[in-house]
C-alpha cells in the first residue's frame, strides 16, 4: 500500500538541504569576492594618478575619490551583512531548521529560498509585518 507525501512536511529533508547548500556557498563565494574588490577601493590611495596635476584638479578629484570611498564603505558594510547573512543560513542547514520561517513555523517555499537563500520569513510573515 503506497502512503500519501505528508502535505505538512515540518523540515526539508538532507538531500533538499544540501542543494540550498550549494547556492549558499556560491552566494558567499561571490559575496567575499565582492567585498575584498570594495575593500580594496577602500585601502589603495589614488589609484587614478593625480598626483601630477594640477592643484585645483587635485581638489575636485579628491571630492570625488571621498565620495566614492564613501560609497564603497556603505557598500561593504552591506556586504558584510549579509554575508553574515548566508553564514547564519549554513548554521541553520546544519542544525537541519533551515527554511522554516521564525514567524509562522512552517516551511518557507523553495522558489522564495532560491532566490533569497538567506530569508528567514515566509512571504505570509514578512507581508503581516507591514500591515
Amino acid at each position: 500500500m503506497a502512503t500519501k507525501p505528508n502535505k505538512e512536511q515540518t523540515r526539508y529533508s538532507d538531500k533538499e538541504l544540501e542543494e540550498f547548500r550549494e547556492i549558499i556557498n556560491q552566494k558567499l563565494a561571490d559575496a567575499r569576492k565582492e567585498l575584498n574588490s570594495l575593500q580594496e577601493i577602500l585601502t589603495n590611495p589614488n589609484e587614478h594618478g593625480t598626483d601630477d596635476t594640477g592643484s585645483s584638479f587635485k581638489m575636485l578629484e579628491d571630492g570625488s575619490d571621498s565620495t566614492a570611498k564613501e560609497d564603497a564603505s556603505h557598500m561593504a558594510i552591506r556586504q558584510k551583512k549579509f554575508i553574515e547573512q548566508l553564514e547564519n543560513a549554513m548554521v541553520r542547514i546544519e542544525n537541519k531548521t533551515y527554511g522554516i520561517c521564525r514567524v509562522t513555523g512552517k516551511l518557507i517555499p523553495k522558489e522564495r529560498l532560491r532566490a533569497v537563500p538567506h530569508t528567514t520569513q515566509s512571504i505570509e510573515a514578512k507581508n503581516n509585518q507591514y500591515k
